[in-house]
């Protein structure tokens, strides 16, 4: 998997990303250890958390925006009882109540309804677009505004354990340590303020692990460290089998394809969104989608 560095290979970088960065900044820290402007990331993980962030390089750049529609993982840990200004612990504490009473039958109530398709208020400092502005610049100006529920599937949301604590301020709190399987553009700390508004104590998130991208995982991931020590690429054509369905073709309609030429696709892929198209010799030459039974170019490598 790792490639000696002559010039920058193309392919994704898995990174284990530390606290406290934001996800630009470990697309900045990784321009300067691969040596290139080209690089950016799937999909954003929040300061606080740690864990999974994936990063294209050159060429694969391509693919992110494909990649960051897909299924993702975590481990993090809610704390019942408190509520904060960003739903998590950077903010500042908004609300104490007691929790101490809160049985694990309601916890594990309340968590049943935010499993499966919901709809999902995102939280106020998030960066979702609200009339064209980040909604954190309007929460930072004091603006009141709305934000509208939006689907998102919850496929597994499962506490593992539950611990009695004391907050800071003498709060009786519980911390549940859950793990999460949801769709992209789910907030697990909206996850948390709406498990505990529903337990009537308030909630928010103390910690958060992602541990899955689509099929990139944590124990494909390098620290910034190891990184900077040596530069472990995913070459672009095992990622991309890694992430879509996979489709040979011959040379023939290799070169067509890579001119632009919209082929028939057979049936086994109408449904299955973008498709890896690999060449007789296994590069890895496009990324299509089935539109009206013909091969649509989603981006071109070959």
């Amino acid at each position: 998997m790792t490639q000696k560095r002559t010039t920058t290979p193309d392919g994704l970088v898995i990174v284990d990303k530390p606290s406290g960065f934001t996800s630009h900044d470990v697309v900045a820290k990784m321009r300067g250890i691969a040596r290139t402007r080209r690089v950016g990331h799937a999909g954003t993980l929040d300061p606080m958390a740690t864990g999974v962030l994936v990063l294209g390089v050159e060429k694969a750049t391509k693919l992110l925006g494909h990649l960051a529609l897909t299924e993702k993982e975590y481990l993090g840990t809610i704390r019942l009882g408190q509520t904060t200004l960003t739903d998590d612990a950077e903010g500042e504490i908004t609300g104490s109540l007691d929790a101490s009473k809160v049985t694990r039958e309601a916890v594990d109530a309340g968590i049943a309804k935010l499993t499966g398709d919901i709809m999902q208020v995102p939280s106020r400092v998030s960066a979702i677009k609200i009339d064209g502005v980040r909604s954190y610049k309007r929460a930072r100006e004091g603006e009141e505004f709305e934000i509208p529920a939006r689907p998102v599937t919850v496929s597994s949301f499962s506490v593992y354990d539950v611990r009695d604590a004391v907050a800071e301020d003498g709060t009786p709190v519980l911390d549940l340590v859950v793990s999460v399987v949801c769709s992209s553009g789910t907030y697990i700390r909206a996850l948390a303020r709406d498990l505990g508004a529903d337990l009537g104590v308030g909630g928010h998130l103390t910690a958060l692990r992602r541990t899955r991208v689509g099929p990139y995982k944590l124990d494909s991931a390098r620290t910034l460290d190891q990184l900077q020590e040596e530069l472990s690429v995913m070459p672009i054509a095992e990622a991309a089998a890694a992430a879509f369905p996979r489709w040979d073709v011959d040379a023939r309609r290799a070169r067509l394809l890579t001119n632009g030429v919209r082929l028939e696709m057979p049936d086994e892929y109408g449904a299955a969104g973008a498709v890896a198209v690999f060449d007789p010799e296994g590069r890895f030459i496009a990324l299509v989608e089935e539109h009206k039974g013909k091969a649509k170019s989603l981006a071109v490598f070959g």
